[in-house]
């Protein structure tokens, strides 16, 4: 499934009961899955919301009565769309639940059972997605092979398509090559028949040795012979292809213009990083493709693995800038000391300090234990020009299978893992293995939970700051505290990273106090300056009933001497309505030391005007999903301007982030809305600096 940083699920549901939903909607959240959620109240909503809105899923119970299961699924099929339905019981009943699935419904998810409902949920979108994949790679491979078609015909290189030894099809140039006036000349015939008769023994067993499945040779010199005979030297270049979906050989015949010596030659050094003698990137990735397509066809196994120095900024500084280039050739020596030892691998510089390695042929534990011998022997001292250093470093893999055959995927991952590794201090490896995916997802979850215990105790965390930028003129600062932290080579990690791990665990009570701590602390630097400003801190759900974090703001406001005033607490709505005791109480604690409380993802409820009957916030921050292609977006300008009014009926500041140009400030200037924040305007740092003036 996607993630929701990249995508959220827009979710229509039709439920007698709002809190229900709601409590539906808040869950997913919980589980990391960004929500739009949606819910008709009668069935000409239920049309409306389908003809005009993307809508990517459907949860209907089969209790309701404003708009009966039936009704949903004649709507759903009258939209001509690709959208599941999830049939939503309150409990098992296997005649009702045949019913549903005779209805229509993909999938049945139980009320009573929250982990299969979502589990229902997940997995339904996940077909979803694949189904559209397959769709837009569908269109894709048309599109490919429409211009494929173009670049072959227009090709200079003599170009055939040979199945089971005979022609299938040929370009203009491999027709001129040969001399034959139209494909009709060739087409069908054996490629025997254009090889001398002294090299037609060696050529049947290569035919044979392709059809067997073998990778073919990267060259292949022979004589060859022309529509009246005549000899002439040639080399041959061989790629698996598809043709009208048939399996074939993509075959380019060139004369020998060179020595063939000299050519072989020049071939090696196209091939090869000129500065560490590895392969190139080009080169590895057409490799990398080859072991790629085996694991689709042939259920080939292999391993990819991606190198890095730690802490390489750190190592350029103290070894000298100009010194890059020999940073990475000591790596690559060093790389090769271990690699002789396996013939079946390949190594390239795929990046600037990263290299890579393909280990053709290789299962998990061949892969992780190569892995480990890297980490290993770069352990020791590595000679760099004139200096001797230390080096550790990172590695991150993929072991390259059936379940995931995919270039895209298999470099996303080998470079995830990386990152990771690199992000817990260095000096490891992650290796992504489809088939113990658990095992894997378990030691990089601890490895990430003890990294955020010792950024606690190590004080590795800091605060950036975005400016919140008034529309209305009002010129006292405002900023948002935004969490980073620290990496080993003094880089900054983002919330999205670590954060979602610090809920599941438990820390973001810890976290929250920390934040908080650190803020007022900057808010009382900023007041003994003579420069006061306001900041908006989130905190999480933990919070909420966190009697500590009161007693902790209570006492960091009076040792930095700051007015409660100039903080501002703010919390996700979907956590509000599920706590909504809890804040309350929690808006009442804070507000008697004089600050003020805001609400987060403002709008992407199901009712989020009904909660402001029950909580007062300061502030709403709107969803973020409201500014995406505002100018462009009808549906999120109305909302917008309803959700500008509320706000200003109710007396709350209004707050819109991810603000990206100068048409939409306009549109929420026009709705009313008081503030705008977004990297368009001025991206989150380290220093409270932006000039409001």
């Amino acid at each position: 499934m996607q993630s929701s940083a990249e995508s959220a699920l827009r979710l229509l549901i039709v439920d007698d009961n709002v809190e229900d939903a709601e409590a539906i909607v808040s869950a997913l959240r919980n589980n990391g899955v960004a929500v739009r959620p949606l819910r008709p109240t009668d069935p000409d909503e239920l049309a409306t919301m389908l003809a005009e809105q993307a809508v990517d899923l459907v949860l209907a119970s089969d209790s309701a009565t404003s708009i009966p299961l039936a009704e949903v699924m004649r709507a759903v099929a009258s939209s001509d769309k690709d959208i599941p339905i999830v049939g939503l019981m309150d409990e098992v009943d296997a005649p009702r639940a045949a019913q549903v699935y005779n209805s229509g419904a993909r999938r049945v998810g139980l009320r009573s059972e929250p982990a299969q409902l979502l589990r229902s949920i997940r997995l339904e979108w996940e077909d979803l997605e694949t189904r559209r994949a397959l769709r837009r790679l569908d269109a894709q491979v048309r599109e490919t092979e429409r211009r494929c078609d173009a670049l072959i015909e227009s090709s200079r290189d003599p170009i055939a398509y040979v199945h089971e030894g005979m022609h299938i099809r040929a370009n203009p140039a491999y027709l001129e090559m040969f001399g034959f006036d139209s494909f009709a000349d060739v087409e069908g015939m054996s490629l025997l028949d254009l090889v001398a008769s002294q090299h037609v023994e060696g050529f049947k067993r290569l035919l044979k040795s392709l059809s067997r499945g073998e990778p073919p040779p990267a060259r292949y010199e022979l004589e060859a012979r022309d529509a009246q005979g005549e000899p002439f030297p040639a080399t041959m270049e061989f790629t698996p292809a598809m043709y009208e979906g048939e399996p074939c050989l993509q075959v380019v015949f060139r004369r020998q213009e060179l020595d063939p010596e000299l050519a072989r030659e020049v071939e090696e050094l196209r091939q090869r990083d000129q500065v560490t003698g590895l392969l190139n990137r080009p080169t590895f990735l057409r490799s990398l493709e080859d072991a790629v397509s085996d694991a689709a066809q042939n259920r080939g196994t292999h391993g990819l693995l991606l190198v890095e120095p730690d802490h390489y900024q750190r190592l350029l500084q103290d070894i000298g800038l100009d010194s890059a280039d020999a940073i990475v050739t000591a790596l690559a020596q060093r790389l090769r000391t271990v690699l002789d030892a396996h013939p079946d691998t390949l190594a390239a510089r795929f990046g600037e300090h990263t290299l890579a390695i393909l280990l053709r042929g290789s299962d998990h534990v061949a892969t992780s234990a190569l892995a480990e011998r890297l980490r290993e022997a770069f352990g020791n001292v590595i000679t760099i020009g004139g200096h001797s250093s230390a080096i550790s470093v990172s590695i991150g893999g993929v072991q390259i299978g059936e379940r995931i055959a995919s270039v895209t995927q298999v470099l996303a991952k080998a470079h995830q893992g990386l990152q990771s590794a690199l992000g817990v201090g260095g000096n490891r490896y992650e290796i992504f293995d489809p088939s113990a995916t658990d095992r894997a997802e378990d030691e990089r979850i601890q490895a990430w939970v003890e990294r955020l215990h010792q950024a606690l105790a190590d004080d590795e965390f800091l605060l950036h700051y975005q400016p919140v930028i008034s529309l209305r003129g009002e010129p006292d600062p405002m900023y948002e505290a935004r969490i980073r932290l620290r990496s080993a080579d003094g880089e900054t990690i983002a919330p999205g990273t670590f954060l979602p791990l610090a809920e599941e665990h438990g820390l973001m009570a810890q976290i929250d106090r920390w934040v908080v701590g650190r803020a007022v602390a900057e808010l009382g630097a900023c007041e003994r300056s003579g420069k006061p400003v306001t900041l908006m801190v989130k905190i999480s759900q933990a919070s909420l009933a966190d009697d500590a974090l009161i007693v902790h703001l209570g006492k960091a406001l009076s040792t930095h001497g700051v007015p409660g005033h100039r903080l501002v607490l703010t919390v996700s709505e979907a956590k509000v309505f599920t706590q909504l005791r809890a804040a309350q109480a929690f808006s009442a604690a804070v507000g008697a030391l004089g600050c003020r409380v805001g609400l987060e993802e403002f709008g992407a409820g199901l009712d989020s005007s009904q909660l402001l009957v029950h909580l007062s916030p300061a502030f709403v921050r709107l969803d973020r999903s409201f500014t995406l292609d505002l100018p462009k977006n009808p549906g999120n300008q109305q909302r917008v301007q309803e959700i500008g009014e509320r706000c200003r009926e109710a007396g709350i500041r209004s707050v819109a982030e991810e603000v990206q140009d100068a048409a939409s400030m306009s549109i929420l200037f026009n709705a009313g809305i008081d503030y705008v924040q977004g990297d368009f305007l001025a991206p989150a740092g380290p220093a409270m600096n932006y000039d409001f003036e």
